[in-house]
């Protein structure tokens, strides 16, 4: 099997590098998104191992590039190998690409054996996903599950509620009176499921399923 390592602290990937051309891989090694995206145009392998934050601005450019190289080489598997669990990313190669996908968590990584059995898995084509990332996913399409019950007028009430806005100056925005912001507020927190025993802050609870479900 062939692997291409995408990982910009050297120390990192070089040790990447020796477990899998230990475990029997032909390994390239690229330090940046860019690189990836070349070796694996030149070159398709059976599987790519990336981080999300890599060189020149350590935000996405990783996951860009596994999207790029799957929608052109969709045999190629993805192990996203990375520090954050970003529910987004995971979920968006999931829906695109459902097979020969991995998530991993750098720290949660049990042992060396343990890793190349994943890289294997998703090169033959399964998934492997640490069960960090599973929960967020699920968190995720949870909370969007539940604003798909809001009506329009109860969005754009959890939308100001976001943004900190009280019932009263949601009113004055929206031209309602203040009863009914009181009912569209109520309304909004007993389809997210915070019942007004909750000890919680009922509209910091609705604010964050409101920015889980947006990304």
């Amino acid at each position: 099997m062939r692997a291409v390592i995408a990982e910009d602290d050297v120390l990192l990937r070089t040790g990447i590098a020796r477990l899998l051309t230990e475990a029997g891989f032909d390994v390239v090694e690229v330090g940046d998104a860019s690189a990836l995206t070349s070796a694996v145009d030149a070159d398709a392998p059976d599987v790519v191992v990336t981080d999300i934050r890599m060189p020149p601005t350590y935000r996405d450019e990783g996951t860009r590039a596994a999207l790029t190289i799957r929608a052109a080489h969709p045999g190629v598997g993805i192990v996203i190998l990375s520090q954050h669990v970003e529910a987004r990313y995971a979920e968006q190669l999931l829906r695109e690409h459902p097979r020969g996908i991995g998530y991993l968590l750098k720290e949660r990584v049990a042992s060396p054996t343990q890793f190349v059995s994943a890289v294997r898995e998703v090169a033959g084509g399964g998934s492997v996903l640490d069960a960090d990332v599973v929960s967020a996913l699920l968190s995720r399409r949870t909370a969007a599950a539940a604003l798909e019950a809001l009506s329009p007028r109860e969005l754009e009430v959890l939308s100001r509620i976001a943004t900190g806005r009280s019932n009263a100056a949601i009113g004055e925005q929206l031209g309602l009176t203040a009863r009914t912001v009181e009912t569209h507020v109520a309304n909004v927190f007993a389809k997210l499921g915070l019942p007004e025993e909750r000890a919680d802050n009922r509209r910091v609870l609705a604010v964050l399923a409101h920015l889980r479900a947006q990304g």
